[in-house]
């Protein structure tokens, strides 16, 4: 059984923003590997850093002039300047085990059955804007659901898309590509209206 990069959702309300891009990862000082940028096949350059969990895997198995599949989670200040965390790689023969029935298979294939593909994000959260001129959404993200009071516990991720206005402060749920240094929507689902409790 292949792992999936992307796990399936355990709860309607799950928060989450990951993805999965292919690229060669090329830190800024070959001393300290948790800094740098993603390079994909077009050339584009992303910064990136690698979260500590990723951090081990990376120095064990990972040879740096090679293409990977990075499980990332985004971030971004606007919609055009994408910052990427690695949490993870998914390489499904040397990391993952498979079986041997799919070692002939290009692991673009593999990925291709689990209805993934390069470039892809996740994204659930609170929709909390929504630019109709710019054609821009704002979803609030929650990193954890106990830690919602505390201050970093939320951030906010910039999308390219278009939902109505009357579903400002649904929890949505955005399927989005990465192009470039920006996510793209290419589908949404609302999933139902935010009860706002007291602020805090």
């Amino acid at each position: 059984m292949i792992k999936n990069p992307i796990q399936e959702v355990t709860n309607k309300l799950q928060y989450r923003a990951i993805g999965i891009v292919k690229g060669i990862y090329k830190p800024n000082d070959m001393n300290q590997l948790n800094r740098g940028r993603l390079i994909d096949k077009e050339g584009k350059i992303i910064d990136t850093v690698i979260l500590g969990k990723a951090l081990s895997l990376i120095k064990k198995f990972i040879k740096l002039e090679k293409n990977y599949f990075w499980i990332v989670y985004p971030r971004n200040k606007s919609v055009n300047n994408l910052h990427l965390q690695v949490a993870g790689v998914w390489d499904p023969y040397q990391l993952n085990k498979v079986d041997i029935s799919n070692s002939e298979k290009d692991p673009d294939e593999l990925l291709d059955e689990l209805n993934l593909n390069n470039n892809y994000f996740s994204i659930r959260g609170e929709l909390v804007y929504i630019n109709t001129q710019k054609k821009e959404l704002v979803i609030k993200v929650c990193s954890s659901p106990r830690a919602k009071r505390l201050k970093n516990a939320t951030f906010k991720i910039i999308v390219e898309g278009e939902i109505p206005l009357q579903f400002l402060n649904n929890f949505v749920s955005l399927d989005a590509i990465r192009d470039g240094n920006k996510l793209r929507m290419v589908k949404y689902e609302v999933i139902e209206k935010i009860i706002s409790k007291k602020k805090y």
